[in-house]
């Protein structure tokens, strides 16, 4: 299993890998079920990775981090793996996650209950304002790190909260939504559900012109895109790449790393 790293040792290897310089940010690279790494966080980050995700639940008060309920932990919280380190990272690095480096996300999948985890997880939230993207008043303030909440989305409760320190991950249905860029700034959805291409043999042009067409749609409501599931093969990556898919979904940190590096 896992084990977890002390908010101390965290800063630690934080420091030592600034010292020693880090990779070029990869914008698009981003670490699906990030938590089931040797080193939460931390292994995405010594790749290059500007986007990772987390699921969490809410139990007794506090915000597990897993895939599932059989696997939490109560020192696997959001904090410990996620925020403090994150927090950390900024103060060393002049206010980015890497230096001069683009805005990093923070994808957080909910899994219990969506409008009580997320009421939680705002008040955890607020104590991380300095560092993350917020509206307040309507108003949009861009810093380091943009969390977003997929899963159990409590829509109306997360749009209505101000101050906001998080937007909402669309699904292809939201293609059409009048929602401003900050409150859905990503669409996402699972590749199977709309594509039969695996990344053997050609893609086949309809799908080609599919995708490109939803990505086009995204960007011009200000939206970024993401697929799940998608299979993990350098012909699958290429073409989400050349089609401008923002965030190219991953377990293999090396593989996409060595493959969207310069």
């Amino acid at each position: 299993m896992v084990r977890t790293l002390s908010a101390a040792c965290c800063w630690i290897l934080l420091a030592s890998f600034c010292a020693a310089g880090e990779p070029a940010p990869l914008a698009r690279a981003h670490a699906h079920n990030d938590y089931r790494h040797g080193r939460p966080l931390l292994d995405a980050l010594a790749h290059g990775f500007c986007s990772v995700e987390a699921d969490i639940f809410l139990v007794g008060g506090k915000l597990l981090v897993g895939h599932g309920r059989g696997e939490l932990k109560e020192e696997r919280t959001l904090q410990a793996l996620y925020l403090d380190p994150l927090r950390e990272r900024v103060r060393a690095n002049g206010g980015r996650v890497y230096h001069g480096g683009p805005v990093f996300t923070l994808l957080i999948d909910i899994k219990s209950g969506g409008e009580a985890t997320y009421r939680a997880l705002a008040g955890v939230l607020s104590a991380y304002a300095g560092m993350l993207s917020e509206v307040r008043g309507g108003k949009f303030t861009e810093r380091a790190v943009a969390v977003i909440i997929s899963g159990n989305r409590a829509r109306d409760v997360i749009a209505a909260d101000n101050p906001r320190y998080a937007g909402i991950d669309g699904r292809l249905g939201d293609l059409t939504s009048k929602d401003q860029p900050h409150l859905l700034p990503l669409i996402s959805d699972r590749w199977s559900s709309h594509f039969k291409w695996r990344g053997e043999g050609d893609f086949p042009e309809a799908e080609r012109a599919k995708l490109r067409g939803i990505v086009k749609r995204a960007h011009g409501a200000g939206r970024r895109v993401r697929f799940w599931a998608t299979p993990e093969r350098i012909s699958i990556w290429r073409e989400l790449r050349e089609a401008g898919v923002d965030l190219i979904n991953t377990d293999d940190l090396p593989g996409l790393s060595e493959f969207l590096s310069p």
